[in-house]
């Protein structure tokens, strides 16, 4: 723990990869305890930094994340989680991954790259999937 290098605000990314299929569902923030907190209880823990506070994921949606591996990268600044997504998706907005919006040369949003695999305002009621 002490070899990893967080960033001035204590924190550093996550990259979370589903295990069997390799693709990546979703990018968050740790710090230590987060860290800790992972790797002791196997499901992922996030920072939010928007509302200063702990995050396990899924425990409200119920889309919990089953860790299976935990690396670091060569500078020891961004980890890397492999996951088993349980049910439907990891993203807040219904898909399975976060990284659904493609983008052209310009930089404009021009598809998304998924189906829904849930319904966000049945999941987070009254917040029109903007968790």
């Amino acid at each position: 723990m002490e070899s990893l290098k967080f960033n001035e605000q204590g924190l550093l990314p996550a990259i979370i990869q589903d295990s069997e299929t390799g693709e990546v569902l979703m990018l968050a923030y740790m710090d230590k305890i987060a860290v800790e907190r992972t790797l002791k209880e196997k499901r992922t823990v996030f920072y939010s930094r928007s509302r200063n506070k702990y995050w396990v994921k899924g425990e409200q949606s119920g889309h919990t994340q089953d860790v299976v591996q935990t690396l670091t990268d060569c500078d020891k600044d961004t980890l890397l989680i492999r996951v088993m997504q349980k049910q439907g998706g990891a993203c807040h907005l219904g898909y399975r991954s976060c990284f659904v919006h493609e983008m052209n040369e310009q930089g404009d949003i021009v598809r998304i790259t998924q189906k829904k695999v849930f319904d966000p305002d049945q999941v987070y009621p009254g917040k029109q999937g903007q968790v």
